[in-house]
C-alpha cells in the first residue's frame, strides 16, 4: 500500500505534522475538558466558529473524492490484468490467492476486534454522547444500512445500480464498485485501440483525484487537531485510552495473520519452514515497514525472491506486480477494525450480517485502494458513513495511522511473496529444496 499520508517535501514530514496536530488537539480538548468544563461558552465559540468549520473543510474535501476514487480504482484495477479469457493458469491461481487470504485477513480482524472490544474503554454514556453530537444526518444512514443488511433477493439486485452517476451522488458505493468492475472487465474484451483512450482518461482522473488527496492531505494536521479538539473537550480521556486499545488490536490482529494465516501456508501448503522464509525476505519486509509502499518495495521484493529464496524470474516478475497491486491482507484487516471499532465507539451497533458486509467491503475497497497515495483515508470515510458513522470519526484515528499503515504495509508485503513461492510450487517450477544456501 502506498504512504497513506504522504510527504511534504523538505522539512517535517505531513505524516508527523499530522501527528503533532492529533497530540495538540487532543491534549489541548483534554485540557480544556477538565479545566473549564464541557458547557463553558468560550469552548463552545471555539468549537461552533473555528474547530467544527475548519474541521468541515478538511472532511469534505475526503468526502468529495470518495466516488472518483473508487470508480477509477477499482476499473483501471481489473483493466490492467489484460484480457480475462487470457489471464491463464498463474493469474487464476495468483488472483485466487490473493482473494483467499484477504478474505480470511478481514475475517481475522473482525474476530480479533469483536474478542478485545477496544471500544468498551469509552463509557457508554460518552458514546451515546458522541453519537447525539456528531451524528448529523447518519440517522438516515443507519436506516440505509439496516436496509442493506437484510439478506434476501433484494440485496443482491440492489448491488447493480439502475444509474451509476445517481449511485456516486447518493454515496452508493456497493454500486460504483459493481458498475467499476463492469465498466473493467468490458475495457480489456473490446479492441485495444479503442480501449486506450477510455484507459488514458481514467488515469488522468486518477491522477487529479490523488492530486486533490494531496491538497486535502496539506489541511490534514489542522483539520485533524480542531476535529479531535471538538471531540476530546467534549469527552475528555475516555478516546484516548480507547485509541490506545485500538492500535494494540490492530497490531495483534496484524501479527495473528502472519502467525496463523501465512505461517500455515507457508509450512503446510508450501512446505518451508517459517522462519527460514522469513529470515530469506527480511531485506523486502524491512524496505516495506521503512516506506509504507508496497509499489517502492517491489524491487527489493522481486530481488529477495530470485536470489534468496531461487523463485524463477518469470513467476516473481509476473506475481509480484499484481500482489503490489491486489494483494492487502493487513490493509483489510485495518480497514475491517477500523469501521467496528468507529462504528461501537459511536454507538451504531453493528448485526453479523452488518459486520459480513464490512468484511466485503473491506477487501473490495482494500484491492481498490492499493497504490494510491491517501486512497485508503477517503474509501475508509465512505465506508463508515454507509453505516451511519459520522465521517468526523476518522479523525479519532487518523493521526495514529502512520505506525500502523507501516505495520500493515508490511503484511501486505509479506503475502505478496508468500503468495510468489505458492504459485511457483504449484506450477512445479519451483520447491524448497531450490532455496539457494546463505552465504
Amino acid at each position: 500500500m502506498s504512504e497513506s499520508i504522504g510527504s511534504s517535501g523538505p522539512g517535517m514530514k505531513l505524516h508527523t505534522k499530522i501527528l503533532l496536530g492529533l497530540t495538540v488537539g487532543l491534549m489541548a480538548g483534554i485540557a480544556t475538558n477538565l479545566t473549564v468544563g464541557v458547557d463553558n461558552p468560550r469552548v463552545e465559540w471555539i468549537n461552533t466558529y473555528i474547530a467544527g468549520p475548519v474541521g468541515q473543510v478538511f472532511l469534505r474535501m475526503l468526502f468529495m473524492v470518495v466516488m472518483p476514487l473508487v470508480f477509477a480504482s477499482i476499473t483501471l484495477g481489473v483493466a490492467g490484468l489484460g484480457d480475462i479469457r487470457k489471464v491463464g493458469r498463474v493469474g487464476g491461481k495468483a488472483i485466487t490467492y490473493f482473494f483467499v487470504t484477504t478474505c480470511l485477513a478481514a475475517t481475522l480482524g473482525l474476530i480479533v476486534v469483536n474478542t478485545m472490544r477496544p471500544w468498551e474503554r469509552v463509557a457508554p454514556e460518552t458514546r451515546v454522547a458522541l453519537m447525539d453530537r456528531f451524528a448529523g444526518d447518519a440517522s438516515t444512514r443507519v436506516e440505509a444500512a439496516a436496509t442493506t443488511a437484510k439478506f434476501g433477493p433484494e440485496t443482491f439486485v440492489n448491488i447493480v445500480p439502475r444509474n451509476p452517476i445517481d449511485a456516486a451522488a447518493k454515496t452508493d458505493m456497493l454500486g460504483v464498485i459493481f458498475f467499476g468492475l463492469m465498466f473493467g472487465a468490458a475495457l480489456t474484451l473490446i479492441a485495444a485501440e479503442k480501449a486506450k483512450p477510455m484507459i488514458a482518461w481514467l488515469e488522468a482522473l486518477s491522477e487529479v483525484v490523488i492530486q486533490i488527496i494531496h491538497f486535502a492531505m496539506m489541511l490534514a494536521p489542522y483539520g485533524v487537531a480542531c476535529l479531535i479538539f471538538t471531540v476530546s473537550s467534549r469527552f475528555g480521556i475516555d478516546l484516548l485510552v480507547a485509541v490506545a486499545a485500538f492500535v494494540i488490536t490492530v497490531l495483534i490482529a496484524l501479527g495473528a495473520h502472519v502467525g496463523l494465516t501465512l505461517f500455515a501456508i507457508l509450512k503446510f501448503g508450501i512446505g518451508i519452514p517459517p522462519l527460514l522464509f522469513l529470515s530469506r525476505v527480511k531485506a523486502a519486509l524491512i524496505t516495506a515497514f521503512s516506506t509504507s509502499s508496497s509499489s517502492a518495495t517491489l524491487p527489493t521484493a522481486l530481488d529477495v525472491s530470485e536470489t534468496q529464496l531461487g523463485i524463477p524470474r518469470q513467476i516473481a516478475g509476473f506475481v509480484l506486480p499484481i500482489g503490489s497491486t491486489m494483494c492487502m491482507n493487513g490493509t483489510a484487516i485495518f480497514e475491517g477494525i477500523t469501521v467496528i471499532f468507529l462504528a461501537e465507539i459511536f454507538n451504531v451497533d453493528l448485526t453479523l450480517t452488518q459486520m459480513a458486509i464490512v468484511m466485503i467491503m473491506s477487501v473490495i475497497t482494500a484491492i481498490g485502494a492499493a497504490g494510491v497515495p491517501g486512497g485508503s483515508i477517503p474509501l475508509l470515510v465512505g465506508i463508515l458513513t454507509m453505516f451511519g458513522v459520522p465521517g468526523e470519526a476518522i479523525a479519532i484515528v487518523l493521526g495514529v495511522d502512520r505506525i500502523l499503515d507501516m505495520s500493515r504495509t508490511t503484511i501486505n508485503v509479506f503475502s505478496d511473496l508468500t503468495a510468489t513461492a505458492f504459485v511457483a510450487k504449484s506450477e512445479g517450477v519451483w520447491s524448497p529444496k531450490d532455496v539457494p544456501a546463505q552465504s
